[in-house]
């Protein structure tokens, strides 16, 4: 079936980014120094979503391997296309709430380290440029409001411009 894919029309890569808020704090991902994008920076967990597999099962799939946690409904609060060429990277943005009554354990990864940080001490930390913006419309979104689109373009000093959408 054709589809119109060319090599001139624009390609993505699918992926999940989670946001998990527990007792007025946010689960972020210290990225490891070996990591390519971001490294020693936080930012949500998530990944890859891989052939054959919907995007919320990737995102219960990618939170389960990069937290251990299982109990923790998530639901679609926006998407973020990053703005990288010739083949772009198309975010399906994430927020779920663990249970008040829970206390996580967090297991070490080979993402990075995973950090409960107190929401009024977001700007303490060293962010991945995008969540300076991104992060606070995910913390205001609300399950009765419509989901959010943004577009993230790459400066050429390291910085990004976040536009949303509507």
């Amino acid at each position: 079936m054709d589809q119109g894919i060319t090599p001139e029309r624009y390609r993505v890569i699918p992926r999940t980014l989670i946001f998990v808020l527990h007792r007025s704090r946010v689960l972020l991902l210290r990225r490891a120094k070996h990591k390519a994008v971001g490294p020693g920076l936080y930012n949500g967990v998530g990944g890859h979503i891989e052939p054959g597999e919907d995007v919320l099962s990737a995102a219960y799939r990618e939170l389960r391997e990069e937290t251990g946690l299982t109990d923790v409904t998530l639901h679609l609060c926006g998407t973020a296309m990053v703005d990288v060429r010739p083949v772009g990277v198309l975010l399906f943005v994430f927020r779920g709430e663990l249970p008040e009554d829970q206390t996580p354990a967090l297991r070490p990864t080979t993402e990075g380290e995973l950090t409960w940080i107190p929401i009024e001490r977001l700007g303490q930390h060293a962010l991945v440029p995008d969540l300076y913006v991104l992060l606070p419309r995910v913390l205001e979104w609300r399950l009765s409001e419509p989901v959010f689109h943004a577009l993230i373009t790459p400066q050429p000093d390291g910085q990004v411009r976040v536009r949303f959408g509507g």
